[in-house]
């Protein structure tokens, strides 16, 4: 979702938005209030949280109750500010430029509204410089790609791309991972590629025998992963990037938000209440570098 947005992109090597005007409007648009603002925030008790619907095991909803790892963050941050948090799932669009306008700066054009905060956002400089209408902050995680597979299949160690040329591998359709098999290893696994709804349907295809491994990001192959099943990291030849930070997005009329959202996380990496909330949903955690 996220990081296929990303992973084609070459780390920028000039500095940050060279040759980007400042405040730039990507759209020809009036000026007008997006949101709330954090008196406003506080003073009604709640902040609104944006996050991604069916979508383990970062935001689910089990039972109509909400679930997952960013439910908890934005509960977090909720807490560090003196309110409540109201979780909003939504429905990913084609695109992330889809969702930051739908969710966070402009509402979609029938029946939406922007959120206070979104959360599962990527903190990206290059990506950052086109949406100056978006503050991008609070990096609370670093995901990766990584391959699932069973040890009694791959006793000596764990598959690398190379070997798809030859046994099945799952993934989620439409994925940095299918892209990465299918484009970047110039379509050589092509025919091995099973391609399933989402990371969670792959790793029951690996369960069940349908695949040999499965490729994804680290936390949602954690998340289903089986007490025969490993799980690695081995470095992924060709592809520019391989790993993400995970941070919250924002209207840029709500900066001083911006900036209590971010001391919120700060708080909880320091403390550790972040890495108990990924521990408690079997995640690895990686910190991000702030």
């Amino acid at each position: 979702m996220i990081a296929l947005a990303l992973a084609a992109w070459p780390l920028a090597s000039y500095a940050a938005c060279e040759g980007v005007a400042p405040e730039q409007k990507l759209q020809n648009t009036f000026a007008r209030d997006i949101g709330r603002d954090l008196d406003r925030i506080r003073e009604d008790g709640w902040i609104e949280v944006a996050m991604y619907e069916d979508f383990a095991p970062w935001s689910w909803e089990d039972g109509g109750k909400p679930q997952g790892i960013d439910v908890e963050i934005a509960q977090l941050i909720a807490q560090e500010l003196g309110v409540t948090a109201r979780i909003r799932m939504v429905t990913p669009g084609e695109t992330l430029d889809a969702d930051l306008l739908n969710y966070v700066y402009r509402g979609a054009v029938v029946g939406g509204h922007v959120s206070d905060l979104m959360l599962h956002a990527p903190y990206d400089v290059a990506y950052a410089c086109r949406f100056d209408q978006v503050v991008f902050t609070g990096q609370y995680a670093v995901d990766r790609l990584a391959i699932a597979y069973k040890p009694a299949d791959y006793p000596d160690k764990g598959p690398t791309p190379p070997v798809f040329r030859y046994d099945p591998v799952g993934v989620e359709n439409d994925s940095i991972s299918d892209f990465f098999l299918t484009s970047v290893a110039h379509g050589a696994t092509a025919d091995k590629v099973h391609r399933y709804p989402s990371t969670q349907a792959a790793m029951r295809g690996l369960e069940a025998g349908e695949v040999m491994a499965v490729m994804g990001p680290r936390a949602e192959i954690d998340a289903a992963l089986q007490p025969d099943e490993a799980v690695h990291e081995p470095p992924l030849l060709g592809l520019a990037r391989n790993s993400w930070t995970l941070g919250a997005a924002l209207s840029m009329q709500h900066r001083p938000l911006a900036y209590a959202v971010d001391d919120a996380i700060a708080a909880g990496l320091e403390d550790g209440r972040i890495a108990t909330i990924f521990k408690s949903y079997g995640a690895d955690f990686r910190p991000p570098e702030r």
